[in-house]
């Protein structure tokens, strides 16, 4: 009896031991392909969290001064403004008014002030200063509450603090003063210039102007002088000790330590710097498309910091290379990228000036293809015989490069508009086949026929379906699927795989001949990939608005979404996948490389197509075990949610701690399994509860050493 007790006290603990811990189990951001397009329009700092407000991707927090930024809650706002006050956090966006923190980002509420566009934020004490396109808005209660002050007929693009004075820099009537907390307003001297910038280092007042430099004042704005920094577009301006820093438009970062009498250009001098952030002698200047960068020596040097914001139109492996294929901006930053430890970290090859739309490997051979539309004069396809190290240009010139292939000396490319290319002779010549007018955007090989010499392979056009050649590419014939847009194929076996536009995915177990449309049916499918019987597919116009991974263990009968990791993201649109050295990939749009473990993505595999009538969670098998059991649950479907269902499995010990998370993810109805591996653990009684939707079952497992 006393036995049975403990038992159901234990299983009552762990009805309450939910969520306790976040799940490892999710695709993560790799440090790189490094660059990306990002303007940076705010910076502020709070302890050692660093805030940087951004176009359209809201607000990122980085903890360790850059090495990494996490995107925070508010995700999909372009933030133009941000400031600190004790434990809060406001934030300025471009179309939604001011947004308030009180837990460092994790989570955001709008204020009321939420209709207008918030271009500068100041704080003093529980005071909020909001400049908008209509003057100044003052919250006295950190932002529950919001009053339009008497500034009400001017664009206040900045604002500062210095002791109870308030100043603000307008679009086109300079500066002005209030010195009762926004009541009243003054307009100072400095009248006739449009006012980016302003900062307060004591009594001393800087100004940062379009066209005219920085204006000081050392009385509260009574009087101005020109510094000598005085024909720049000053964008921004920071203080800290007797250091003055100053962004300008078009070339860097300056430094002043007398006042402004001086200012000395530091080697961050080829940007547009339209936001700093001074901490002791760590300076972060927010640029205009080249993201953050730090100085830790009072500006002396800079680094970038980790913007991973490049776009990765295509990936391709050989060996312990992965390459991947980004977009060219900013200028310089494009190319190829390489990545010699599992997507950790990622450098740029002397091929860096162009937009890279595929990527192929036979051999020792990389090929790369570019394209500029609408300038495909300036498009060509390239080849490395060295990793990379060095690029030579193929013969095949003035195309948009969509998709290649290759295999021994044969290199075959879909171009856009211009149907398909074949070089038997490693790209020095190549010859237009019999398919030239088609927009070819993907390509799959499956081998020899029993009857062919030549390699099987298929082409996905985006206007007539999937085509085959059965030699090597020299030839072309139209298979059954001749009426849907053709993204993305695959082959595994013998079935083929084509991703259309708004119809899913199809499936051809006879070469083409006839296809069947499989259950994801209704999207948009971009890329896909496979490894064994697993096949994952990439689908826009999700229920999440953006893109998501799907996995499929029975040809497509059944898919899952795997998306953990991606679900802070909005806008995110995945171009390609890529399976190797037992991760998968995914090259996305802004937000570089990411990748999770392929061993932990399939660990749950769909294991009947039957729709079970009710919820249910096996014994696991065997039982005892040492040290690996499988657990099988049955998902049933939700007549008010059609399609998926959130499930949670949880391992847990005698104590009610969380061992692991098996499973946390949205499910269509069916029946699964999944392993615990339990290899790292002792001996001994643990629990493994499943929880979704209101049911919730725990059961008892033994493990044996």
């Amino acid at each position: 009896m006393r036995k049975v007790f403990i038992i159901f006290v234990l299983i009552v603990i762990l009805h309450f031991s939910i969520n306790t811990k976040k799940s490892e189990a999710q695709w993560e951001q790799c440090d790189g392909p490094r660059g990306g397009y990002l303007n940076v329009h705010a910076l502020t700092i709070k302890g050692n969290s660093i805030f940087m407000g951004t176009d359209f991707d809201g607000v990122s927090l980085t903890t360790n001064y850059g090495a990494s930024w996490t995107q925070t809650s508010l995700n999909y706002k372009t933030v133009w403004s941000l400031a600190t006050s004790g434990n809060n956090i406001f934030a300025g966006t471009l179309d939604g008014g001011v947004y308030i923190s009180t837990n460092n980002g994790i989570s955001w509420t709008q204020t009321e002030l939420n209709n207008y566009e918030i271009k500068s934020i100041a704080t003093l004490g529980s005071n909020v200063y909001a400049g908008t396109g209509y003057g100044v808005f003052l919250s006295t209660n950190n932002g529950l509450n919001w009053t339009q002050t008497s500034l009400n007929n001017v664009s206040v693009h900045s604002l500062a603090v210095s002791g109870n004075n308030i100043f603000a820099g307008t679009g086109d009537s300079g500066v002005y003063l209030s010195t009762d907390n926004g009541t009243i307003w003054t307009q100072t001297s400095l009248n006739n210039r449009l006012v980016y910038s302003i900062t307060a280092n004591g009594n001393n007042i800087f100004a940062g102007t379009l066209y005219y430099g920085i204006y000081f004042s050392s009385n509260n704005g009574a009087s101005w002088t020109q510094t000598a920094l005085n024909n720049k577009t000053v964008r921004s301006l920071a203080s800290s000790g007797n250091n003055i820093f100053a962004g300008t438009q078009d070339s860097g970062v300056y430094i002043s330590t007398n006042n402004g009498a001086i200012w000395t250009q530091t080697v961050l001098n080829d940007k547009g710097v339209i936001s700093l952030a001074v901490s002791g002698t760590n300076i972060f200047a927010g640029t205009d498309g080249y993201g953050t960068y730090l100085s830790t020596n009072n500006g002396t040097n800079w680094t970038q910091t980790a913007v991973n914001r490049h776009s990765v139109f295509s990936l391709a492996s050989s060996g312990s290379f992965l390459f991947a294929g980004v977009d060219k901006y900013p200028a310089g930053y494009g190319g190829v990228h390489i990545s010699t430890n599992n997507g950790r970290n990622w450098y740029q090859t002397v091929f860096n000036n162009e937009n890279i739309s595929a990527i192929a490997v036979s051999g020792n051979k990389i090929y790369a293809g570019t394209f500029n539309d609408p300038y495909p004069s300036f498009n060509c396809i390239y080849i490395s015989t060295n990793n990379g190290s060095s690029w030579a240009q193929c013969a095949l010139t003035l195309k948009n490069i969509l998709s290649l292939t290759a295999f021994g000396n044969n290199v075959i490319a879909g171009t856009q508009f211009n149907g398909i290319y074949l070089s038997t002779n490693n790209g020095n010549t190549w010859t237009q086949t019999g398919l030239y007018n088609q927009s070819v955007a993907s390509f799959a090989t499956m081998g020899n026929y029993p009857d062919k010499s030549g390699q099987v392979i298929f082409a996905g056009t985006q206007d007539s379906g999937v085509y085959i050649s059965t030699d090597n590419g020299a030839s072309w014939t139209q298979t059954a699927l001749n009426d849907k847009q053709i993204y993305s194929l695959a082959v595994n076996g013998n079935n083929i795989f084509a991703g259309t536009r708004f119809n899913g995915v199809y499936l051809s177990t006879n070469n083409g001949t006839a296809w069947t449309q499989t259950a994801l049916n209704n999207l948009d499918v971009s890329s896909l990939s496979i490894s064994g019987n697993n096949i994952f597919a990439v689908a826009d116009n999700s229920p999440s608005g953006s893109s998501s991974v799907y996995l499929s263990t029975n040809n497509g009968a059944n898919w899952s979404e795997k998306n953990q990791g991606f679900n802070n993201l909005r806008h995110l649109h995945i171009y390609e996948l890529l399976i190797a050295d037992n991760y998968i990939y995914a090259g996305t749009w802004n937000y570089s490389v990411w990748r999770r473990p392929l061993s932990e993505i399939i660990g749950i595999q769909n294991i009947s197509t039957e729709i079970p009538s009710a919820y249910s969670l096996g014994q696991n098998y065997p039982n005892p075990f040492n040290a690996r059991t499988k657990i099988k649950f049955e998902v049933q479907k939700l007549e008010s949610r059609s399609q998926n269902s959130e499930v949670i499995l949880k391992i847990f010990d005698v104590l009610g701690r969380e061992v692991e998370t098996l499973v946390n993810e949205r499910l269509q109805a069916g029946t699964y399994e999944t392993t615990f591996d339990g290899s790292g653990l002792n001996s001994g009684v643990y629990f493994y509860k499943i929880m979704t939707d209101g049911f919730n079952e725990t059961k008892r497992m033994l493990l044996i050493k």
